[in-house]
């Protein structure tokens, strides 16, 4: 049984999914220490001059756990993020079908980072037709740190081998940890492919947000990851 994890974020971005769908378990890592300079509170949309960030401003507090973050609500962010969409994907071939549920995301108030990212996660595994099982780490009691933890998750599930994005390794996930505890790491090999967006004459811009993708291709959107 493949099993992969990751944190929760904002807009996953592609390989984000293509990750999950290559899985037979994924494991949302929604309790572990919250990287304020990473993309569980922002990621990139296409706009006419190339691309912009969306970021959900956050109350940011020393080695707090994504768990435990909070939406700064004083900033106007839902509004913002809300016109962006309007303004930049309006015109886009899909936009119309997946209007109404941003609409109301952002019409919401949400107080905690986790909600509104796992409200938005479970709405992109349906447009693209995921059926990959999703486990909550939090739900698990799972201890350790780090590649400790990954390990002891894989034989909590019964999973082997452990699906990999390909940069972990530089970062975070020591082989040898996997390996010594009888579980093979596999590593993602993925490459944004082309396909339409909106501004096409600023150019093609990869690794974007989920939410351009499905804009403009709906349905063929999964078809596109998986390339």
């Amino acid at each position: 049984m493949i099993l992969s994890a990751h944190q929760l974020h904002y807009l996953p971005w592609l390989r984000y999914f293509h990750k999950i769908a290559e899985s037979d378990v994924f494991v949302v890592m929604d309790n572990i220490q919250f990287n304020k300079n990473g993309w569980q509170n922002r990621n990139k949309i296409k706009c006419s001059s190339g691309w912009m960030y969306l970021t959900i401003p956050i109350y940011n507090k020393f080695q707090q756990r994504i768990d435990e973050v909070k939406i700064d609500n004083t900033q106007n962010w839902r509004s913002k993020h809300w016109n962006a969409l309007l303004c930049n994907y309006s015109k886009a071939p899909y936009f119309k079908e997946y209007k109404s549920f941003f609409e109301g995301v952002f019409s919401k108030d949400w107080d905690s980072l986790n909600d509104i990212n796992y409200e938005m996660f479970y709405f992109y595994l349906d447009v693209l037709g995921i059926k990959t099982k999703i486990v909550k780490a939090s739900d698990l009691n799972i201890e350790g740190k780090d590649t400790v933890r990954l390990a002891n998750i894989c034989k909590a599930l019964g999973a082997d081998p452990y699906h990999s994005g390909a940069y972990a390794l530089e970062v975070y996930l020591d082989e040898k940890v996997m390996n010594d505890a009888g579980i093979k790491v596999t590593l993602q090999d993925w490459h944004c492919p082309q396909y339409e967006q909106q501004f096409m004459k600023a150019g093609f811009v990869p690794d974007l947000a989920i939410v351009d993708l499905i804009f403009n291709h709906g349905p063929k959107s999964a078809d596109i990851i998986l390339k």
